[in-house]
This record gives structure tokens, C-alpha cells and sequence, in this order.
């Protein structure tokens, strides 16, 4: 299994994960991968495709370009999309 070294960890951030690791009873190792594991799903989940690098996105999309047929016009597509589209959601500033 591939390993790490973590350095310049201020001590605040240590103290809290040598708590948090006392209170569940894991190791400091164990409880680190727990928050790590936990906070990369949930900002993956947040994120959505943006989680995605921007090169896997695209290679992701050239493997789907040619692969799907329609009988409908290029116009009558790009109708559908616009026509689908909403206007967003509401933001307050």
C-alpha cells in the first residue's frame, strides 16, 4: 500500500487529530485516513464532474463524441437543448 509523508502540520491540527483519534479509539495513522476519506467524499459529492480534472473531462467526452445517432436535424438538437435549459438558480448578493 503506497505511503505519504505529511510535513510542516501545524500543531493545532495535530492536537485535534490525536484527540479525535483517542475519542474513536483508532491510531493518529487510522483516523487521519478517516477525515481524509471523509472529506474527499464529501467534497466530491459537492463538486460533482468538477471533481473530475479538466483533461478526464475531456478524454471522457472524446470517447463519447460519434458514438450515439439521431434522425433529428442539427437545428431540431440545439433547439431541444436551449429549449431544456432554465435559467439558473436564484442568487442573492
Amino acid at each position: 500500500m503506497p505511503s505519504f509523508t505529511l510535513r510542516n502540520i501545524p500543531e493545532s491540527l495535530l492536537e485535534g487529530l490525536r484527540i479525535l483519534s483517542e475519542r474513536e479509539r483508532r491510531s493518529l495513522n487510522n483516523e487521519l485516513l478517516v477525515v481524509l476519506e471523509e472529506g474527499l467524499a464529501a467534497k466530491a459529492e459537492s463538486a460533482g464532474s468538477e471533481s473530475l480534472g479538466p483533461e478526464l473531462q475531456a478524454s471522457l467526452w472524446m470517447e463519447l463524441c460519434g458514438k450515439w445517432e439521431d434522425e433529428r436535424s442539427a437545428e431540431a438538437i440545439i433547439e431541444d437543448i436551449r429549449s431544456a435549459r432554465s435559467m439558473g438558480r436564484e442568487v442573492s448578493l
